[in-house]
């Protein structure tokens, strides 16, 4: 059913690749499309308990499709393709509130790990959704950049909302404005990625780094806690205090802390249950 990704699942890891490398990867209705509806599929599948998302070739993403951007900019408008009924599919937790099903906002809400693998371009709508991943792992020959600025737009698809929160509004501001190419080592310095490895060793060591979550940890955990940080951005001290303590006596009495003590007492690796469809 993909045409614009790849989806693969090995272990508890699920890899999903942008793939129209000839593009560098530039999005296209269709392939945001397929992106929905893969992450719904590595959200439902109980063997998948973190998530990769890169790009094939060169590039993670150029950005919005250049076609698409020529529409726009003839106003005829960001003309919508008429996609298959099959690619409807709605990831995410809708208890996290509809604040978080907004455009984008969704990938805050995937119930799993959701690692961005910046394997060379970022830019646009491309830094976008990988400023929208819980975590971006960036190889030594990738570059981010905003663009909206030179094409006479704004900080669009939560942009505003998710750049200061990770960078600072200043630092934010100025990826915003500055065209300039921010190298893998700069975005690392300023905070926007994670880690920057060898190219040849991104989707090992990404691979790496979920595949020693799932076998120390418990998914139900990594879900709550995600989406406690997410949440808390948005609430008082207070309430993100009260929302911890009532989670934290609900972990009590959940058999993951048993067994989380068990095995610890027992001196061998925790066997949690995976997330239920």
């Amino acid at each position: 059913m993909y045409e614009e990704i790849l989806y693969e699942v090995e272990g508890p890891v699920a890899t999903l690749t942008l793939n129209r490398p000839d593009r560098l990867n530039a999005l296209t209705d269709r392939m945001m499309a397929e992106l929905r509806h893969a992450l719904a599929e590595a959200e439902a599948d109980e063997r998948v308990v973190g998530i990769i998302l890169t790009g094939a070739g060169r590039g993670f993403s150029a950005g919005m499709d250049a076609d698409a951007l020529q529409a726009g900019a003839n106003q005829r408008g960001m003309e919508r393709t008429r996609l298959p009924k099959e690619l409807e599919a709605s990831p995410g937790d809708p208890s996290m509130g509809e604040d978080f099903q907004v455009t984008f906002g969704y990938l805050l809400s995937i119930r799993k790990p959701l690692l961005a693998a910046v394997n060379g371009a970022c830019a646009g709508l491309g830094l976008c959704i990988a400023s929208l991943c819980d975590l971006r792992f960036a190889s030594d020959t990738a570059v981010f950049r905003t663009a909206f600025a030179q094409r006479g737009l704004i900080a669009e698809h939560g942009a505003s909302w998710i750049l200061p929160r990770i960078l600072g509004p200043s630092r934010a501001l100025d990826l915003l404005w500055h065209p300039r190419k921010v190298s893998a080592e700069e975005a690392r310095e300023m905070g926007l990625a994670n880690r920057v490895v060898p190219a040849d060793r991104l989707l090992a060591e990404a691979r790496s780094y979920l595949e020693e979550i799932a076998a120390a940890c418990s998914p139900t955990s990594l879900m709550i806690m995600k989406q406690q940080v997410y949440r808390a951005l948005m609430q008082p001290l207070g309430e993100a205090m009260s929302e911890a303590n009532q989670l934290m006596a609900e972990s009590l009495r959940r058999p993951d802390f048993k067994e989380g003590v068990a095995s610890f007492v027992e001196r061998r690796a925790p066997d949690f249950p995976r997330l239920a469809r």
